[in-house]
């Protein structure tokens, strides 16, 4: 983490705080994941005015946000892995392939850092043991090269549960994987929030000081991610990584200002809710 730190100071406030906007679903082959990004170019612009911290993009799309003149723009967090995990019915054959090179286009492409999965399926050891080698591969390039790795542990229910890429909230098992994740070199952790989210200053614990930033997952009412960002930061997190939450929001520039203000200024859900209504800023 020494040699990370200059862009870790890029990713995060004074404070610790870092709210990354995921656009990088694209890279995953699902139809669902593509609606109200099938423009990239406006999507980040969208983003990049509202102003979070960083932007999660895959190689491909990186250069939407890198082409943007000016000082003021948000760190690109470089998604390095695509995996075939996401569908309603899981294919034959389960892979997470990391990109070549990964830490050179990050550096070519002037990222804050990389990301990478930690998938825990049930019955699906193979793709667990292909995602810690990715991590131990992409850890070394990262040491050598200053690199700050952001590990994504994601434990998943069974798909005849609950359909395609659906979260299990159960604590103690995101606990064990977000160990992992620190024991194999995270410098920053992307984790699920747990059931009870009361409970999740267990996850910031057993991270052991390595920042955890909160995934958004699928589509909740605004009242529903307002609540819940508020919680997750009196429970410790260091921010959050949330995309379809903002992306697929009918103002997702509104929808990042008001999340900035929660993980940033400490704005209670009132004070999001009445931004995200219009009451308290202006939607521009």
């Amino acid at each position: 983490m020494q040699a990370a730190k200059a862009r870790l100071h890029r990713m995060f406030s004074e404070k610790g705080k870092c709210f990354d906007v995921a656009i990088d679903h694209g890279f995953f082959n699902e139809f669902s994941f593509i609606a109200s990004i099938e423009n990239m170019n406006e999507a980040v612009k969208t983003i990049v005015r509202a102003n979070p911290d960083c932007i999660q993009l895959s190689i491909g799309q990186a250069r939407h946000l890198q082409v943007i003149p000016g000082k003021r723009k948000p760190g690109l967090v470089l998604r390095t892995d695509a995996a075939n995990i996401y569908g309603a019915k899981l294919p034959r054959y389960l892979f997470s392939e990391i990109i070549d090179n990964a830490v050179e286009h990050a550096l070519r492409l002037d990222a804050v850092a990389v990301c990478v999965n930690l998938l825990l399926l049930p019955e699906q050891p193979e793709l667990h043991h292909q995602c810690v080698k990715n991590i131990m591969n992409l850890k070394s390039e990262c040491e050598r090269y200053g690199m700050v790795l952001m590990v994504e542990p994601l434990v998943m229910l069974p798909n005849e549960a609950k359909g395609g890429y659906m979260i299990d909230g159960d604590i103690k098992k995101i606990m064990p994987l977000v160990r992992q994740a620190v024991e194999l070199g995270a410098d920053v952790i992307k984790a699920d929030p747990c059931n009870d989210v009361e409970e999740y200053h267990r996850v910031i614990e057993v991270a052991s000081g390595v920042p955890v930033l909160v995934r958004g997952g699928g589509r909740a009412a605004d009242e529903e991610i307002v609540d819940r960002t508020v919680k997750l930061m009196e429970q410790g997190a260091a921010g959050i990584v949330y995309g379809r939450n903002v992306i697929q929001h009918p103002a997702p520039d509104l929808m990042t200002r008001a999340l900035m203000g929660i993980v940033h200024n400490g704005d209670s859900a009132e004070v999001a809710l009445a931004l995200l209504s219009g009451d308290g800023g202006n939607h521009g």
